[in-house]
């Protein structure tokens, strides 16, 4: 798995607390953006995460480059549904030379299981092949692919969001592939706004586990703050 922050809103807490701060202010967001001290923005931020007043993070945005994931995933990963996505097409990438897959480890470590796997992907490969030389489209084609056969997306969700898709993602009961994503995506958000993704992962980081009966039982420390 490959994943990049291809880009950002530039000065992540300060859009933020600009947004906030407009509210109540009686100049305009640029004048704002531009001569807010440090510790105002500290204060503001603090504010609004204590409060909930998340919809002021709406306001910035981060894009993601995500590589070597399966289909499983990312059929997943739509279901977040505000946020963005673009993802490469079977209908149009001709598989005729075969396709890349991923493998889960559980199966990998176990030499038959392996050997199963191995062969039901050489078969889809295969009846894929014999489609496309019976000049079936590469649209209709593809439905023999698997869901473990490779693909690329490119995401974008703003900070809102991302912090509900850590809060459900990062959690041990995430599917094991898309929480790898979370973590990965998690790592790379926090230096461009510490503050805003301080707390940010699985909810038991901040107390107990919503979870009920369904819980792993191996919740994660919870974080003392200052």
């Amino acid at each position: 798995m490959q994943v990049e922050l291809l880009y950002h809103t530039p000065d992540v807490e300060r859009a933020i607390a600009t947004a906030a701060r407009l509210c109540y202010a009686p100049v305009g967001a640029s004048e704002l953006m531009e001569t807010m001290p440090q510790d105002r923005i500290d204060s503001v931020l603090s504010t609004i995460m204590k409060g909930g007043h998340f919809s002021t993070l709406e306001h910035v945005s981060y894009t993601f480059a995500v590589d070597g994931v399966s289909r499983a995933l990312t059929h997943q990963l739509v279901r977040h549904r505000l946020a963005s996505f673009n993802q490469q097409s079977q209908r149009y990438v001709k598989f005729d030379n075969g396709f890349a897959r991923i493998e889960p480890e559980t199966v990998k470590a176990n030499e038959e299981a392996h050997e199963i796997f191995e062969k039901c992907m050489a078969d889809c490969q295969d009846a894929y092949q014999k489609l496309r030389e019976l000049d079936i489209p590469k649209e209709d084609a593809r439905f023999v692919l698997p869901n473990a056969a490779e693909t690329k997306i490119v995401i974008t969700m703003n900070a809102r969001e991302l912090l509900h898709f850590f809060e459900v993602r990062c959690c041990n009961r995430a599917q094991w592939e898309i929480r790898e994503l979370a973590n990965r995506m998690l790592e790379l958000v926090k230096p461009t706004a510490p503050y805003v993704f301080m707390d940010a992962g699985a909810p038991c980081i901040r107390g107990g586990c919503p979870e009920g009966k369904m819980t792993c039982g191996h919740p994660f420390p919870k974080v003392k703050r200052d």
